[in-house]
Parts: structure tokens; C-alpha cells; sequence
């Protein structure tokens, strides 16, 4: 972790004046030999972020409140491009687009497609106060693993799985019984990066989950701002107006990789009950946005 940290922070320190006081204070030679000093960087990162916290907070003072505590309390994993755990960040730094582009960070998240028993697929708008790529049309949940030990679970992705349950809890009020750890499939991981405007973005190392279930629906408002079913020709018809620019609708750029590389012939296998037969989490899927969609 200490080599995602320890140049930021110099840099950070060196630009940042108005906490002299902070410098002087980490810095100042002493002859005392310290108890213990696991990870001195990242510990450094902390203490200075949470020092300068008051000027951050001034710099959102716009944000929602709800998004806002996500942003600062939610510790997203850090990965490299294998999948490897690397550490971890606050939401807020993994999606600020120069934190991004500066040191490669690099996150694990999971998009979830969720279908009824007619193999209609559940999708979601997002609301109007999601800090990334508000009112985009998107899969049925998406978000991310926090860096706790019950999400952190490497095996068969159940870590992955526990948090796509908690927050389809969480966006959509579907209760865990109706989606049971147990019936996710992991179907794959696709790697991609996508600017959402000028300060914020995505890197994401995205696992996509498939379930087949009739679910109750219960949107919350601070997430979702709209849902609905589509069967396929639907789903062509919204990929056509988002081609088009009608209407201002759009989708998200994840959304749109997983339909353009994958999703109908996925959904073929939902129809046929062998989903299994897609299953390849050996491959890492690097995806390149296409430039005509917009994500703004």
C-alpha cells in the first residue's frame, strides 16, 4: 500500500502551505525511538487527510448528505489489475478522476443483473444525487465490495456476493431472502475506466452477477430514481434512443460494455437454464468505452 501513498502525500504536503504547523510536527527530528510503526505512510495519509478534512468538506459543501457520508465512510478495495488486494481508499479518493489518473487506483466493484421468472431484466435509474453518472440508466445494482472481512471473501467471490446482497437491500429494499447469496453466479470480471464529468470518474475491476428471481421492489429514493423490466426488445429500443440522444437518455458506460460485449448471449443462456455454461472467471476482461456513447 505504501507505494499507492507515499508520493501523493509528499506531494500533497509540499503544496499545501496552510498546514506548516502538520509539517513541522511529522518532520521534526527526535531522539525518541517510536513503540511501534506499522505502514508509516498510509497512517501519515490519514492523519493528514482527516486534518485537512475541513477544507474538503467547504470544497462538496454542494453534495448530499446521504452520498456525502457514503463517500467518506464507505472503504472501497483497493486491486491491481489481477485482482490482487493491494489496500484500500475511501469512495471519495477512488473516484476522483486526478487521484485516478495520477496512481492507477484501481477498485472491485460488482454489477448485478437481476431477472424475473419471464426473463425480464431489472434496471434502474440512478438518482439525481449519485455523485457519479446521476439520472443514467444502468443494470439493476451496482456498486461496490467495502473492505470488511465479510466482503473481502475470495472464495467462489462470496465476499463480491455479500455486498451485491446488502445493496440490493440498501438501492432497492429486496430483501436478502429473495436473493439468497447462494443463487448469484459470478459470470465474469471486465476492467474498464470512464470519466463520468471533470472531477469525478470510474476504474473499476467489475464482477458481474447474474440471478433469476421474482423479487419485491422497494427503491430508495437517495439511490434510485426510477425502475423498470425490459426484455430484449426493450432493452435494443433504449440502446437505440441513448444512441440517438433522445430525450437526454442515457446509460451507464459499464451498463453498455457488458450489453455491446456480452449480454445477449448471456441472456440466451438465463432463457435455456444453462447459465453455468458462460462461467469463465479466469479472464480478466479489459473493455474500452466506446467514444460515441456519453457518459457526461
Amino acid at each position: 500500500m505504501s507505494s499507492l501513498t507515499s508520493i501523493p502525500f509528499q506531494k500533497w504536503l509540499a503544496a499545501s502551505p496552510s498546514i506548516s504547523p502538520l509539517k513541522s510536527l511529522l518532520f521534526k527530528p527526535t531522539s525518541c525511538k517510536p513503540l511501534f510503526h506499522p505502514k508509516p505512510t498510509h497512517f501519515l495519509l490519514r492523519f493528514a487527510t482527516s486534518v485537512a478534512m475541513g477544507d474538503v468538506a467547504a470544497a462538496d459543501s454542494g453534495m448530499d448528505a446521504v452520498q456525502r457520508r457514503l463517500m467518506f465512510e464507505d472503504e472501497c478495495i483497493l486491486v491491481d489489475e489481477n485482482d490482487q488486494v493491494v489496500g484500500h481508499e475511501s469512495k471519495y479518493n477512488c473516484h476522483l478522476m486526478e487521484k485516478i489518473e495520477a496512481l492507477n487506483l484501481l477498485h472491485r466493484a460488482f454489477s448485478v443483473f437481476l431477472f424475473n421468472s419471464k426473463y425480464e431484466l431489472l434496471l434502474q435509474q440512478r438518482s439525481t444525487t449519485k455523485v457519479t453518472f446521476p439520472l443514467v440508466w444502468t443494470n439493476t445494482c451496482c456498486s461496490h465490495p467495502l473492505y470488511r472481512d465479510s466482503e473481502l471473501i475470495e472464495e467462489n467471490a462470496l465476499g463480491v456476493r455479500n455486498a451485491a446482497q446488502r445493496k440490493l437491500l440498501d438501492e432497492l429494499g429486496i430483501p436478502a431472502e429473495d436473493v439468497p447469496v447462494d443463487q448469484f453466479v459470478p459470470l465474469g470480471r471486465i476492467l474498464y475506466k470512464a470519466p463520468s464529468d471533470g472531477k469525478w470518474g470510474e476504474h473499476e475491476l467489475d464482477y458481474l452477477l447474474f440471478i433469476v428471481r421474482d423479487v419485491s421492489v422497494h427503491p430508495n429514493p437517495d439511490e434510485v430514481h426510477d425502475v423498470k423490466y425490459v426484455n430484449r426488445e426493450e432493452l435494443k429500443e433504449l440502446l437505440r434512443k441513448a444512441d440517438a440522444g433522445e430525450g437526454g437518455l442515457k446509460l451507464s458506460p459499464w451498463f453498455r460494455l457488458v450489453v455491446d460485449n456480452f449480454l445477449f448471449k448471456w441472456w440466451d443462456h438465463v432463457e435455456k437454464g444453462t447459465i453455468n455454461e458462460a462461467v469463465d472467471m479466469k479472464t480478466i476482461h479489459k473493455l474500452i468505452e466506446k467514444p460515441s456513447i456519453s457518459t457526461a
